[in-house]
Protein backbone atom coordinates (compact mmCIF):
# COMPACT_ATOMS: atom_id res chain seq x y z
CA UNK A 1 0.00 0.00 0.00
CA UNK A 2 1.18 3.51 -0.80
CA UNK A 3 1.82 6.05 1.94
CA UNK A 4 -0.71 8.83 1.29
CA UNK A 5 -0.11 10.56 4.63
CA UNK A 6 1.27 13.98 3.71
CA UNK A 7 0.06 17.57 3.74
CA UNK A 8 -0.79 17.62 0.01
CA UNK A 9 -3.49 14.97 0.56
CA UNK A 10 -5.07 16.64 3.60
CA UNK A 11 -8.33 18.60 3.63
CA UNK A 12 -6.56 21.47 5.41
CA UNK A 13 -3.88 21.90 2.73
CA UNK A 14 -4.04 25.13 0.69
CA UNK A 15 -1.94 26.38 -2.22
CA UNK A 16 -1.77 29.98 -3.43
CA UNK A 17 0.32 31.74 -6.03
CA UNK A 18 1.93 34.93 -4.70
CA UNK A 19 4.38 36.97 -6.74
CA UNK A 20 4.96 34.14 -9.22
CA UNK A 21 5.72 31.73 -6.35
CA UNK A 22 3.55 28.94 -4.95
CA UNK A 23 2.86 29.18 -1.23
CA UNK A 24 1.60 26.06 0.58
CA UNK A 25 -0.02 26.30 4.00
CA UNK A 26 -2.23 24.50 6.47
CA UNK A 27 -5.54 26.25 7.06
CA UNK A 28 -5.97 24.40 10.38
CA UNK A 29 -2.54 25.09 11.84
CA UNK A 30 -2.29 28.51 10.22
CA UNK A 31 1.27 28.37 8.92
CA UNK A 32 3.28 27.55 5.84
CA UNK A 33 4.04 23.91 5.11
CA UNK A 34 5.37 21.75 2.31
CA UNK A 35 3.53 19.14 0.28
CA UNK A 36 5.54 16.26 1.75
CA UNK A 37 5.35 17.25 5.42
CA UNK A 38 3.39 15.01 7.80
CA UNK A 39 1.46 16.04 10.91
CA UNK A 40 -0.67 14.00 13.32
CA UNK A 41 -3.71 16.16 12.54
CA UNK A 42 -3.85 14.72 9.01
CA UNK A 43 -7.41 14.44 7.69
CA UNK A 44 -7.31 12.92 4.18
CA UNK A 45 -9.37 14.32 1.32
CA UNK A 46 -12.33 12.18 0.26
CA UNK A 47 -10.63 10.91 -2.90
CA UNK A 48 -7.62 9.81 -0.84
CA UNK A 49 -9.88 7.97 1.63
CA UNK A 50 -11.42 6.16 -1.34
CA UNK A 51 -8.00 5.18 -2.72
CA UNK A 52 -6.90 3.84 0.66
CA UNK A 53 -10.09 1.81 1.01
CA UNK A 54 -9.73 0.51 -2.55
CA UNK A 55 -6.21 -0.68 -1.74
CA UNK A 56 -7.46 -2.40 1.40
CA UNK A 57 -5.70 -0.15 3.88
CA UNK A 58 -8.68 1.13 5.83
Amino acid sequence: MRDYHCCATCTHFRAERKNEKMIYFCSRLGYETKTTYKFNCWNPKEKIKNRIEKEGGA
